[in-house]
This record gives C-alpha cells, structure tokens and sequence, in this order.
C-alpha cells in the first residue's frame, strides 16, 4: 500500500490545491479539480495516472490507501487530523476524502471531438442547467438509464465542480461528456441539431408549450432528450429543430417537475440504453 504522508500544518503547501474549497468557490484551479468521498475517487482512479494527490482523514486512511493500491496509483497519499482538514478547506470534512485531478482527463470534449466506438442510441441533453446540484442528478440519472452521454449547452454548470461530483456519486467522470461551443441561443441550437443528424439522433424536447404527452410518440431508435433551464425550461430555438415536443402529464394544480425528476421521466420512457 502507500505510505501516507503525515501533514500537521493547514499551510504545507505540498496541500495546497485542497485550500479553502467552500461551496462559493467555484472556478478551476491550474487546470485541476477536488473530488470528495470515497466513490468520487474511485471513479477518478479509472484514471489513476491524472490523479495528482489523495488527502484522507486518519479514520479514512486504510480504506483510500487499498483503494489506491487496487488501480495502481502512484499519487502521494496525505494524511492530518480532523482540526488540520477543517482549517485547510474551510469545511467539515465529514466524508474524510479528497482527490485533486488533473482537468484534462476528465474535461467534456467538443461535439466534434465526441467519436465514440459505437453510434449513442441515447444521449441526455442539458440546455442551460446552472444548479450544482441538478447538474450532479442529472448524471445519475443519466448513467442509472444508461445514457451513453450527455450533452451541455455552453451555459451548463461545471460537472467537475466537488459538490456536482459528489452528488452525481462519481458518474459526472464515467458517462461520457460533451460540451458544446456555441453560446448565443440560435448557434447553440444549429449545434444541437447538427450533432443530432451526425449521429440519427431523434430530439425529443421536454416542455409544457405546445406538447404532446410523453408515451404518445412511442420510443425512437436513437434519441437525444433535451431537459432545460430550471425556471425558464427549454429554448424556444431548441424546441423550433426538436422532432417531438413533450410533456409529462401531471395532476391539476401541478404546472411542473424539477428537472432531475423530468429526465429520470423522459429516460425510463425513451432511453435505448440496456438496462438490469
């Protein structure tokens, strides 16, 4: 196993990446990024060699070190005390793992650059989903009904952000995603829809205007679902290229879904991808 290397200052700057990771810091530091909990580093040991260092709480340290050993990570492996760990991130290191990885492995590639073995038979859509958490879901989601990508609009929040990793259980690092490049509204949209005839990609479009309920247009062979922005839904550019526009019926008195919700939804019905 490694062998941890004990820090006893919040100020040792061989710790440095992990200082001060409170939820308002959201910008990316030096082309890397925090992972927290056990299961986020699990999924960014997949690819070990991008693993920069692991910090681990003394009660954590058995269980990260086997982790660790188990995909042949080379990374230093730290260790300090609960009250060290709380003045170095400014948080409650409840969970009692950290991971700093290097961007690029992990980064979302560009439409064009998204050339996958086999054509996606199902690829979730994010259309300007700026909630940590929500963007977290939404590839829990994504992965749990088999998703074979997701797609984000240029506005999207960062799915490498810790608390979007660790809310997505680590799957924001395993299901593959792209990021388009497009940010006014009509460019984005012409994105979208070039994307969706590169690959045969049916664009289903969840909105209450102008729909037709959900299980009424049958499952398309392959098909791409566009979830939108949590208060204002999806573009009316982006439902102008859709092939279908849905809704999911709901009680009177019930105007709308969270977007997470609407997604798990949309995929239950439409996803392609194989299932247990």
């Amino acid at each position: 196993m490694p062998d941890a290397i004990h820090i006893d200052r919040h100020d040792d700057p061989r710790i440095a990446a992990y200082a001060d990771i409170r939820e308002r810091e959201l910008s990316a530091r030096e082309g890397l990024f925090v992972g927290e909990t056990l299961v986020v580093l699990e999924a960014m040991l997949l690819r070990a060699a991008a693993v920069r260092s692991v910090l681990a709480s003394p009660r954590m340290l058995a269980r990260t070190a086997e982790l660790m050993e188990l995909h042949g990570c080379r990374a230093p492996l730290y260790t300090a005390d609960d009250a060290t760990l709380e003045l170095l991130t400014g948080i409650d290191l409840h969970r009692g793992v950290l991971a700093v990885a290097e961007r690029a492995a992990f980064e979302p590639v560009a439409p064009d650059a998204y050339a996958p073995a086999q054509p996606p038979r199902t690829v979730l859509v994010c259309e300007d989903i700026t909630n940590i958490d929500n963007i977290g879901q939404l590839f829990r989601i994504a992965a749990a009904f088999a998703a074979d990508a997701v797609l984000l609009s240029p506005t999207c929040h960062d799915p490498l952000y810790r608390k979007s990793l660790r809310v997505s259980t680590g799957n924001a690092l395993k299901v593959p995603a792209v990021r388009a490049q497009s940010a006014d509204a009509g460019a984005w949209a012409g994105e979208l829809a070039r994307f969706c005839a590169r690959f045969d990609l049916a664009l289903v479009s969840t909105a209450i205007q102008s729909s037709v309920p959900l299980r009424s247009i049958g499952r398309p062979e392959r098909v791409a679902i566009v979830v939108g922005h949590e208060s204002k839904g999806v573009s009316p550019e982006v439902r102008a290229v859709s092939r279908h526009i849905v809704r999911i019926p709901m009680a009177a008195g019930v105007d709308s879904l969270n977007v997470a919700v609407s997604a798990a939804v949309a995929l239950d019905q439409l996803s392609q991808g194989e299932r247990g």
